[in-house]
């Protein structure tokens, strides 16, 4: 027997009817749009923002409705976290033009000159002179593997402790995603590569994962969307809660994530603040969503509204 068909915190076989992940996910696709719509002078493909905003709404609302119908529970658990996860992942791309809607310029100095009075140098590009193929290769392996995170979590929390604990974990990594996002706009950094890249003397050679990190970096990532990390934030979400749920995995992912975490600053895609930031995200997202879920524990509805 399934062990989410086990799980003690609802009958066996009732999905999970939890609103708060949906709830964050349509309301972050709404503000968006919004934010497009009323700055569309500083966004010049903005219609096409609402647009594809709304389709995925509608196709998000119909894709989680689609999955609560299924008998089976992986397919039911898998079309679930399918659904929540590659709306944060358009999320992320959504919010690339809206990003100097407030400020009008990107916000690096203000970094820079944080770091360099706390550490007396730039650390991504002091970094340059530790470089190596074995360690750069090590640190992309960390930081592209960060993409296997999400379904190997997610599946190993499902399989212990069912759909209620995969719910929860989904609801963290919406928060931390969804503030990632904001972040992106209300203090908009371009990034490392974007406005250093003149700094970087010492390319980044290595072998396959470097190659994956550098086609990730070239076709996925944009101009901005650094501060917070959303991999620093979504790598300690799952982190904690294969600690909470299956603590031999997060054993086993310590060196990960833990390289992780230099290697979104090594390798230039990050400053170190964001790094923190991302990590602080996190941190906070959890004890929030603890204190959120507690009263419901404790009523018996940890799954959240019907």
């Amino acid at each position: 027997m399934s062990a989410a068909a086990e799980s003690p915190n609802r009958p066996r076989g009732e999905p999970v009817r939890s609103g708060f992940a949906d709830a964050l996910v349509i309301g972050a696709l709404l503000l968006f749009s919004l934010v497009a719509a009323v700055c569309h002078q500083r966004v010049p493909t903005w219609h096409r923002v609402v647009l594809g905003n709304l389709a995925v709404a509608l196709g998000y609302g119909a894709t989680v409705t689609l999955a609560r119908t299924l008998r089976a529970p992986a397919a039911r658990a898998g079309l679930r976290a399918a659904a929540v996860c590659g709306a944060l992942a358009y999320l992320f791309s959504a919010v690339d033009p809206l990003q100097l809607v407030m400020h009008g310029r990107w916000l690096d100095g203000t970094v820079l000159a944080l770091e360099r009075a706390v550490f007396g140098v730039q650390p991504t590009v002091w970094l340059q002179r530790l470089t190596r193929p074995w360690l750069t290769e090590w640190m992309m392996l960390a930081y592209v593997g960060y993409i296997a995170l999400y379904p190997l979590v997610c599946g190993a929390i499902w399989r212990s402790r069912g759909e209620v604990a995969l719910e929860r974990c989904l609801l963290v990594l919406a928060v931390v995603n969804v503030v990632c996002d904001v972040g992106f706009i209300v203090f908009p950094v371009a990034g490392p590569m974007a406005y250093l890249g003149d700094s970087y003397t010492v390319p980044l050679r290595g072998w396959l994962f470097t190659w994956l990190g550098e086609l990730i970096r070239v076709k996925l990532h944009y101009v901005g969307g650094s501060l917070p990390s959303p991999h620093c934030a979504a790598a300690t979400v799952l982190w904690a809660m294969a600690w909470r749920y299956q603590r031999r995995l997060a054993v086993a992912l310590a060196p990960v994530v833990l390289t992780l975490y230099v290697s979104t600053f090594y390798c230039r895609y990050h400053y170190v603040s964001d790094a923190a930031a991302g990590i602080l995200v996190a941190m906070l997202a959890l004890v929030l969503v603890d204190r959120m879920l507690s009263p419901l524990a404790d009523s018996g509805a940890d799954s959240g509204p019907s």
